[in-house]
C-alpha cells in the first residue's frame, strides 16, 4: 500500500445483511489505531446498505464472499477500479463476536494488508 506511517487505512467490510460478519470485522478493526474501518451490506434489508459514499471513502473493501463481489462491482464498477477488492471467504455461519469467526478476521486480514499485528 501507498500509504504514510502517519495516515490511516479507510478499510470497508461488506457482508450481505450488516447484522454479523461485517459489524463483527469494523469492531475488531476498529480499535487498530493504523485504520478507519466501516461496515455495510448488499442487500436491500441491510441495517446500513453500502453506498457510493462508504465506497469513495475506503482505501480497501473487504468482502466475506464472491457473492458480495460481484454484486458491488455490477452496482458499482467504476468507484472500484482503482481500488484493492479482497474476498475474504467467510461464510454466514457466525454470529456477531463469535470468537472464531474474530480469529478469522484478525490476523488472516493483517497479513493480508501487511498490517501484521
Amino acid at each position: 500500500m501507498s500509504h504514510l506511517p502517519s495516515e490511516r487505512l479507510n478499510l470497508l467490510f461488506v457482508c450481505s445483511r450488516n447484522q454479523w460478519r461485517s459489524p463483527t470485522a469494523e469492531q475488531v478493526w476498529r480499535r487498530d489505531p493504523r485504520v478507519n474501518a466501516r461496515s455495510a451490506g448488499t442487500s436491500s434489508g441491510a441495517r446500513h446498505l453500502v453506498s457510493e459514499t462508504d465506497l469513495a471513502w475506503a482505501d480497501v473493501v473487504l468482502v466475506m464472499e464472491d457473492k458480495h463481489k460481484s454484486r458491488l462491482l455490477s452496482e458499482h464498477r467504476a468507484l472500484l477500479q482503482h481500488k484493492p477488492l479482497y474476498v475474504l471467504d467467510i461464510p454466514d455461519d457466525y454470529r456477531y463476536m463469535d470468537p472464531e469467526l474474530v480469529a478469522l478476521l484478525g490476523a488472516p486480514v493483517a497479513a493480508l494488508l501487511g498490517l501484521d499485528q
